[in-house]
């Protein structure tokens, strides 16, 4: 399959399930076949009517065969999306927006392709959904790499300084929210924001009306292969960051 881009409008025409999964993925050969199979049994033990739709960020390893391996499978559970390279964050941002343009979604879930979301903690997510409208993951826990755990100080760190508010666990993956919260919350992001998660708890915090629950959680060793995210990389994420946060703010 071509490195392509490809308009939300499009993937929404694939999707028909209540609940979501956005799982952007990229150079995941060694740990995507487990994480779908273990979160496949959450759902299906749950009696849950789901979708993944699995982003391929332009994987260089043999991700995108595998993705199209499960896809043929399982069709009507599966949707696969291939993308030209451009980072998590455009990447959530495409499964995103193609979730909220879908008519049948209810909900949409985030989780990240490494196995560090552990689907225990779905239970508790799923049963509070109807008394609110956002339920994030709070890491009080976590077996990652020290690039992960600083990206994750510095967003919790700096994000408040600029939004004004405790924004908790703002870049964390595992998230479940209401799509008529989350649409109008991305008409007012930029598409080209590269930490798109901070920029969603950054927008949504900003909204008085919304409920909130945070589930505690233990973000898991990566499950195989190997961390694309180093020092350098933690910097100049940073630093974008802010520069983002800061024109964001300036056009709420």
């Amino acid at each position: 399959m071509a490195k392509v881009n490809i308009a939300a409008d499009s993937i929404a025409s694939q999707l028909t399930a209540e609940l979501v999964v956005v799982i952007p993925v990229y150079n995941e050969k060694d740990n995507i076949a487990t994480l779908v199979k273990e979160w496949t049994d959450c759902f299906n033990s749950m009696g849950i009517d789901y979708q993944f739709m699995l982003i391929n960020d332009g994987s260089t390893d043999t991700t995108l065969e595998i993705l199209e391996g499960i896809e043929i499978k399982n069709p009507t559970r599966i949707v696969v999306v291939e993308k030209i390279n451009s980072g998590h964050g455009r990447s959530c941002r495409l499964g995103y927006s193609a979730a909220v343009a879908a008519p049948s979604t209810k909900w949409i879930l985030q989780i990240d392709s490494d196995g560090q979301c552990d689907p225990q903690y779905f239970q508790s997510f799923w049963g509070h959904r109807n008394e609110n409208d956002c339920i994030f993951g709070r890491r009080i826990k976590r077996d990652d790499g020290i690039a992960r755990v600083i990206t994750s100080k510095a967003c919790k760190f700096l994000a408040p300084l600029i939004g004004g508010r405790d924004l908790v666990d703002p870049n964390v993956p595992y998230r479940l929210m209401r799509r008529d919260i989350l649409e109008p919350a991305l008409k007012l992001i930029p598409p080209s924001f590269d930490i798109h998660n901070v920029a969603i708890t950054f927008v949504l915090k900003r909204r008085k009306d919304l409920r909130w629950k945070y589930v505690p959680i233990t973000f898991r060793e990566r499950q195989g292969g190997s961390n694309s995210i180093n020092l350098m990389n933690v910097c100049q994420l940073g630093i974008a960051m802010l520069l983002d946060l800061i024109n964001l703010k300036k056009r709420l």
